[in-house]
């Protein structure tokens, strides 16, 4: 019996954590499973101690209203660590809630085995944040191929696991079809996604700048379609941040009525179905470098949040694609560069260059091959490297 604590913070670490126990599942035999998560995690058998969406939180002046209600869950969690004993506390993700409970747990039980998945992006700012983690967490498991010497120099051990991105399913042609078919989008007609962000602070900054630069587009040309596949939970700021014009653009597709197998084979479509995406900053980029869809990148923060930003990140782009293959083939607009007038010219030169968009989608490409596409998929990698530290 291997007992393990686990905890996850947000959608993204939900979805990680529910493929590695997948593949511990497959691995090894029983499992005895106690922590926090959400609906992935649960459907591999961890039964969360309290709604993970309390920990979703992001940006400095976000976090300052719920900080008293975090403090509480952090020591609420520890003590939990400690009370259970496990062989190793997995943290996923979410540093600033998780890496807590973490070192409070082993301030306790000092033979506590922590083992962190997704290796915080030293590369890109705070570097002495990997020798501070190594005071608490003994491996890493890392999403990206370049992360691991990075670990490794801070004290700890860690293996590249690869990126769910690249193991993702992509549409059928029946399946754009049949979008295209529901959405009246004409054979040949032009179609833009817009993907403002899944939280809600990302979501009232942004959709409005994309709205913008949508209807600048749509007034050049009339039938391009605008489609925005929405993320849970913001579809109601996005009926009233898009405004949709007289033509029904942009159409926000509603995740609600779908189950969630469901709406990512619908997302996974709308993806397909775009000839470019305009995207909030994120792991959403892969998702769109997956389905091959060329993608200019838009993200603004609170003004203490972006300021705090241009001062301590020491890379030049925040996509991962161009990040990943070395490249910056992805043009992105960061905060005060975030505007219509800005965004709207690299979206119409993807959308009338053929060229340029075979050059992005051939960098997504060479993306997922470097993230691990063709190999083994990243729970099962991640699932064996979890029981060859406990070993």
């Amino acid at each position: 019996m291997t007992r393990l604590f686990l905890i996850a913070g947000e959608a993204s670490g939900d979805l990680l954590g529910g493929a590695l126990l997948a593949g511990l599942h497959e691995l090894t035999g029983e499992l005895e499973l106690e922590g926090v998560g959400g609906a992935a995690m649960a459907a591999e058998g961890l039964a969360s101690r309290f709604p993970m969406e309390e920990l979703s939180v992001m940006g400095i002046a976000e976090v300052l209203p719920r900080l008293p209600n975090l403090l509480c869950r952090i020591s609420e969690t520890a003590d939990a660590v400690v009370a259970a004993r496990p062989d190793a506390l997995v943290t996923i993700d979410s540093p600033d809630f998780t890496l807590r409970v973490a070192r409070k747990a082993k301030a306790r039980l000092p033979g506590l085995r922590v083992i962190h998945y997704v290796a915080p992006s030293v590369w890109a700012w705070r570097p002495g944040r990997a020798r501070k983690m190594a005071q608490v967490v003994d491996h890493v498991l890392a999403l990206l191929p370049f992360e691991p010497p990075y670990m490794i120099e801070a004290g700890m051990t860690c293996d590249f696991v690869g990126h769910p991105a690249a193991t993702l399913p992509q549409a059928s042609p029946e399946e754009v079809a049949a979008l295209r078919a529901e959405l009246a989008i004409g054979e040949g007609q032009p179609v833009l996604a817009l993907l403002p962000g899944s939280r809600r602070g990302e979501v009232t900054r942004l959709a409005p700048v994309f709205a913008e630069v949508a209807r600048r587009l749509r007034a050049a040309e009339p039938e391009l379609a605008v489609i925005v596949p929405a993320a849970r939970g913001v579809v109601g700021l996005l009926d009233t941040g898009l405004k949709a014009d007289d033509a029904g653009w942009p159409h926000v597709m509603d995740p609600r009525g779908f189950d969630s197998d469901a709406w990512e084979a619908r997302k996974r479509a709308a993806f397909a179905t775009a000839d470019v995406a305009l995207a909030a900053s994120g792991t959403v980029s892969l998702e769109l470098a997956a389905a091959g869809t060329p993608m200019v990148i838009g993200y603004d923060a609170n003004r203490l949040t972006a300021w705090l930003a241009k001062r301590l990140v020491r890379i030049d782009t925040a996509t991962l694609v161009n990040l990943v293959t070395g490249t910056r083939a992805v043009p992105e607009f960061l905060f005060e560069d975030c505007t219509p007038e800005r965004i709207r010219p690299a979206v119409e030169a993807l959308l009338l260059d053929p060229a340029a968009a075979a050059v992005q989608a051939a960098a997504g490409a060479e993306a997922m091959r470097l993230l691990g596409r063709g190999g083994e998929p990243p729970g099962l990698r991640a699932a064996r490297s979890v029981l060859a530290h406990l070993a």
